[in-house]
């Protein structure tokens, strides 16, 4: 998996088109891992991640330049997308989560990832959040385009202990080159926001499922008009033994693959009915 990693139809800060090579040794035999996040390229959780994954991988960041949380799996399709080499290896989209790996995955990137990891969010993203997570979107992503991948997230209140997630988070892409997963599985990895060695394990889970949200937030602006905030997320309704939300409240990180099948199987039998009745 080593040779010469290539980035092309890149413009660096000063936007000038230039193609820019990404030299790695040729003996190399280490993974290549494309890592995004839905934070912005600039966030700690990012390159706390980045800075742990190169030292077990070939890294190259594809990341949007501003905080983008909530995108979900929204594209892009109005406007042309700009990029901008900010430091070798390292590269800003001015779109969604979404658009950085599909933009990376479909002709940025000349060499193909082993692994899309995301992450790490400043924040929980835990049951019914994975819906409108653009760190799980990022990660759905690379599993749309044919690759295995993982969202990661720190879970808690301030939140400082990035490494104790970043450290888990290598334990599975090794484990991952270790024993591959199949290339349409998404983990999703939440780590509580404790010192590493205050770490209970790791748990694969299910996602459970929050209360209703809070009611949103009414001001006005400075012109008197009145402006609306999304309130915040309702607590774990669904969270007992098995689910996300009890694995990461006892202090364990929390493992649950997800897919992207929307079906409700169980009830297409009843739907059936129902569509044929009176």
């Amino acid at each position: 998996m080593g040779g010469t990693l290539s980035i092309v139809s890149a413009s660096r800060s000063t936007n000038n088109l230039s193609t820019n090579t990404l030299s790695t040794n040729n003996q190399s035999t280490a993974m290549k891992i494309l890592v995004s996040n839905d934070d912005g390229y600039l966030a700690t959780g990012i390159n706390v991640l980045t800075a742990a994954l190169e030292k077990v991988a070939d890294v190259v960041v594809v990341a949007p330049d501003r905080n983008r949380s909530a995108a979900s799996n929204s594209l892009t399709l109005n406007n042309p997308l700009r990029v901008s080499e900010v430091s070798p290896q390292r590269f800003k989209v001015d779109g969604t989560p979404s658009d950085c790996v599909h933009l990376a995955l479909s002709g940025f990137l000349d060499f193909e990832p082993d692994l899309v990891v995301s992450g790490i969010n400043h924040g929980a993203n835990l049951g019914d959040d994975t819906i409108y997570s653009g760190t799980v979107a990022a990660a759905m992503e690379g599993r749309f385009l044919g690759l295995p991948s993982i969202a990661v997230s720190l879970v808690g209140q301030d939140l400082k202990f990035f490494e104790t997630a970043a450290a888990v988070a290598c334990d599975l892409v090794q484990k991952i080159e270790r024993a591959p997963l199949a290339s349409d599985v998404v983990l999703n990895l939440n780590v509580p926001n404790i010192a590493a060695a205050e770490l209970q394990g790791v748990r694969a889970t299910r996602l459970g499922f929050r209360h209703k949200a809070e009611k949103i937030l009414t001001d006005t602006d400075p012109y008197g008009r009145p402006i609306y905030w999304i309130g915040p997320a309702g607590e774990g309704q669904d969270a007992g033994e098995g689910t996300d939300f009890h694995a990461i409240e006892r202090g364990y990180a929390s493992v649950t693959p997800l897919k992207v099948d929307l079906t409700r199987n169980s009830a297409l039998g009843d739907l059936s009915d129902w569509l044929g009745s009176p």
